[in-house]
């Protein structure tokens, strides 16, 4: 036994002359070399498509569109029916539950819900039974992320977002985020969204980015390119939408003025390297025309994302 106590000692030590040698040769290597770069972080995102398109038919017409246009993912927003959207406070949980059990029947993960408003205009309190509701039927649809697009009425901003203050434990506890996008009022810029959510102060809280809206809320004065250098950190997914002078939003990604190659190479750069890519809106046509228009869509991100560095 003594022996054998021996030999591994003197394999221990033989060793770690070695390792030894080898961290010095190292350290001296690198006293004359510079130092290496730090990789470059590939950037990974989900492509998907928002109902909006389809708005004029029930949801399931879109959720078939979208599957047969290549898409991985559907975003649930308008569509023909209660309320004039997928989800909203009229929807009932075995509705949600519906609702996400058609989306994977087709194979389509859903990354983002915009489910309407909250009665925050009745009370604080109610807003915060409201939202939470919306929470419910978001995690009964297996979603990731419920989408609000903030409060039009100033009076309304300071209880509107200490509502979602107020509900963001209960989201983290059923493990989906809360998010809010450029939608005009106090939420028209990247600045104001920052200002909103470092307010709110939960990490649950975060940003839904919005090219195509940043030009139509500033009158297509304030390119996004621009303003996306202002959300560094903050951003959870965007809705992909392109936006053609005066006031058109209702244009495939893509064919407008939006630079989404500048735009995306810029949120890359403040740290959004993975999440998700909803197409929001696409030029309008009958069904067959949406459907080429969705595809075009599909490919025009695919390769714009295969060319980011």
């Amino acid at each position: 036994m003594d022996q054998r106590i021996t030999r591994r000692s003197a394999l221990g030590r033989m060793a770690g002359a070695a390792a030894a040698g080898l961290g010095a040769a190292r350290i001296l290597e690198g006293a004359d070399s510079p130092a290496p770069e730090k990789p470059t972080l590939r950037a990974v995102y989900r492509i998907g498509c928002y109902t909006r398109p389809w708005a004029e038919h029930e949801y399931r017409v879109a959720f078939d569109a979208i599957a047969e246009a290549g898409y991985g993912d559907v975003g649930l927003m308008t569509a023909k029916g209660k309320g004039g959207l997928v989800i909203s406070l009229e929807t009932t949980l075995e509705e949600a539950k519906a609702i996400g059990d058609e989306a994977r029947k087709r194979k389509l993960r859903i990354p983002s819900v915009y489910a309407g408003g909250f009665p925050i205009e009745t009370s604080i309190d109610a807003g915060i039974a409201g939202l939470k509701k919306l929470i419910d039927l978001t995690v009964a649809t297996g979603a990731q992320n419920l989408m609000t697009a903030g409060i039009g009425d100033p009076k309304l901003h300071e209880p509107y977002y200490k509502a979602i203050s107020e509900s963001c434990a209960y989201a983290a506890e059923k493990k989906i985020g809360i998010s809010v996008k450029p939608h005009g009022g106090t939420n028209a810029t990247g600045p104001q969204c920052r200002k909103i959510i470092e307010g709110v102060g939960r990490k649950e809280f975060r940003l839904w980015y919005d090219p195509g809206n940043i030009f139509f809320y500033s009158g297509g004065k304030l390119d996004p390119v621009d303003d996306a250098a202002t959300v560094d950190g903050l951003v959870a997914g965007v809705s992909v939408k392109d936006y053609l002078p005066p006031n058109n939003v209702s244009v495939t990604p893509g064919t407008g003025k939006v630079n989404f190659k500048a735009v995306f190479e810029r949120l890359k750069k403040g740290g959004f390297i993975r999440g998700p890519l909803v197409v929001e809106t696409l030029k309008p046509g009958d069904l067959p025309a949406l459907l080429a228009e969705a595809r075009k869509a599909r490919v025009f991100l695919e390769n714009l994302v295969a060319e980011l560095p």
